[in-house]
């Protein structure tokens, strides 16, 4: 018993046991029969090792914990032999993974898939296997019994599969605390937990939404680092996966609860990330007042006195809200953050000593989309809409920029149309010279309409793999629509008009000529006044973001490295190549 016991999972099930030798219900030939009471009976006289003991007796207390013998009033039926075996069978079946005391040597060493009515429909239908048939704890006897509820034992007949689904949750959260570093063992004494550590664990145990971002999330409590970088209460960096909290402020389990939720939200919904050019405070703020809002609509913890709320704000996105408190700089700069007045808690970089960072785009994106599906699937709660459709958005990442670029091409660059006539002859006509067959070509005139113009900024501060990325795509997506050549102007100080070139020569043998400054918009005008360049053909335009500002008046769309900027408002779609 001691080594039942040891597991918590198993502890968890209020079972008791009966030795006694006029016992009804014990075995004629095993060692333990279950009933839906929560009594072992064990064989009185026979002698086992303890670890044959410890496996017959958790087989029989995960039946309980399996919902096989629930508890329930008045008459009840028998299982039969196929839903016997079955339940045994899924039982040993969890045992090899779930080990505790020895397995029998005499049972099968593997056992076919499927639950316990497909196992029983199946061997209704086929026959119990041999092997399976009297793979339980009671030899040929039945060791599951279903027997009324006495009410003078409690009134109420216990739910038994909930408490093992319970106590495995806690075991689930046990684990990742021993591996987190929050406890020191899973079977000694636990240290004692910090407040903010009970709330990290409450989300992996108890609350789906969050639970998958917060197995993946570090706490740093380091009072000496808060007070360094003015950490109030807590602040987070999505990049490192850690949110850094000051363990000198003290607020209760639900408050902390709040505080962590608010954290996880701004890291997983990468608010740092979409700031793009509005004032980093600022949207800071704006992304404060809808995440609270959020989490007060969903009822998660206590928010903690002096944070940003608006009811009026509800339903906006950060950036409408951010369009709203822009217009009062001066107030809205003296609110406070998790981390204090007038400064973000999302940070920029990590807190502390460097270390090898791995990109974590994919594990809260992963984490909140199947925390959402957890959520909704058993029913939860309400959860705002504005949250549950930036989750979905999350879900479906963008598409990266040479996928984004041949889409452009789909669209704006047309398609030359061939014609047929029998003014030439087909390719086919050789193998059946008594039928005329149509031959095809492509008009000079449909070739002219097909076509694009490509501007290229050739400055010294081009990088020449940008050049070489971005030349490849153009000439491969060109190719593929059959698209015979491109207008190509070289830019740096002036424009170098290099005219039409062979979509199969742009990223093979252009040569470029020019290293000076970079002046794009005279490139530009130079294919507006051009008689040959068709006035519906669009321009590309590559440069590295160190221009003049341009102003095209056609379709036109910008290739320009990861991270960079443009100088002005970019009218057309801007592609980053990585």
């Amino acid at each position: 018993m001691r080594l039942v016991r040891a597991n918590r999972a198993l502890a968890a099930i209020g079972f008791s046991t009966c030795r006694r030798e006029d016992c009804d219900a014990s075995p004629r030939e095993g060692l333990v029969r279950v009933d839906s009471g929560g009594v072992l009976h064990v064989h009185p006289t026979r002698r086992a090792e303890p670890a044959e003991w410890a496996w017959a007796v958790a087989h029989g207390v995960i039946h309980l914990g399996f919902g096989h013998v629930p508890a329930a009033t008045g008459p009840r039926e028998q299982p039969d032999r196929h839903d016997l075996a079955a339940r045994c069978a899924v039982v040993n079946r969890f045992l090899l993974g779930f080990p505790v005391g020895s397995t029998p040597e005499d049972l099968p060493p593997s056992y076919p898939g499927g639950d316990e009515e497909q196992l029983a429909a199946r061997w209704r239908r086929d026959g119990i296997p041999a092997a399976y048939d009297r793979c339980g704890t009671a030899g040929a006897d039945p060791d599951q019994l279903l027997v009324p509820w006495n009410t003078w034992k409690g009134g109420t007949a216990p739910d038994w599969q909930l408490a093992f689904a319970h106590a495995l949750t806690r075991t689930v959260a046990t684990a990742l605390d021993v591996a987190g570093g929050r406890r020191s063992s899973m079977r000694g004494g636990p240290t004692r937990l910090q407040p903010w550590e009970r709330a990290l664990s409450w989300f992996v145990s108890s609350y789906p939404l969050l639970g998958g971002i917060a197995a993946g999330i570090t706490l740093v409590a380091d009072a000496e680092l808060a007070r360094a970088h003015d950490i109030s209460v807590a602040a987070v960096d999505a990049e490192s996966g850690e949110i850094y909290v000051n363990p000198l402020r003290e607020l209760d389990d639900e408050e902390w609860r709040f505080v962590l939720a608010h954290e996880m939200l701004h890291a997983a919904l990468r608010h740092g990330d979409r700031c793009g050019t509005r004032d980093p405070y600022l949207f800071n703020v704006a992304c404060d007042y809808v995440v609270n809002g959020w989490l007060c609509a969903m009822q998660v913890g206590t928010m903690p006195d002096g944070l940003l709320y608006d009811a009026e704000l509800t339903d906006l996105s950060a950036e409408e809200v951010y369009d709203r408190i822009a217009t009062d700089l001066r107030r809205m700069r003296r609110l406070s953050t998790l981390r204090g007045k007038g400064a973000g808690d999302i940070l920029g970089g990590p807190i502390g000593s460097p270390r090898d960072y791995v990109d974590l785009d994919e594990l809260y994106r992963r984490g909140l989309a199947r925390g959402l599906d957890l959520h909704q699937h058993q029913e939860r709660g309400f959860l705002p809409g504005g949250l549950v459709e930036e989750i979905r958005a999350l879900s479906h990442p963008p598409l990266p920029w040479d996928a984004r670029l041949a889409r452009w091409f789909d669209e704006f660059v047309p398609r030359p149309e061939p014609v047929r006539t029998y003014a030439r002859p087909a390719r086919r006509q050789a193998s059946t010279p008594d039928i005329p067959r149509a031959g095809r070509y492509f008009p000079p005139e449909e070739i002219a309409r097909c076509t694009f113009g490509v501007v290229l900024d050739t400055s010294g501060s081009m990088d020449r793999t940008l050049l070489g990325k971005a030349l490849g795509a153009i000439a491969s997506y060109a190719e593929a629509r059959d698209v015979p050549a491109a207008r190509v102007v070289f830019c740096d100080a002036a424009p170098h008009d290099a005219g039409y070139l062979p979509v199969t020569e742009i990223a093979g043998r252009v040569r470029v000529r020019g290293r000076g400054g970079t002046v794009l918009q005279p490139g530009i005008d130079l294919l507006h006044r051009a008689d040959d360049f068709p006035p519906g053909a669009p321009v590309l335009v590559i440069t590295d973001g160190w221009c003049d500002v341009l102003r095209v008046r056609r379709e036109h769309a910008y290739l320009i490295p990861d991270g960079a900027r443009l100088p002005f408002t970019a009218r057309g779609p801007v592609f980053r190549v990585r």
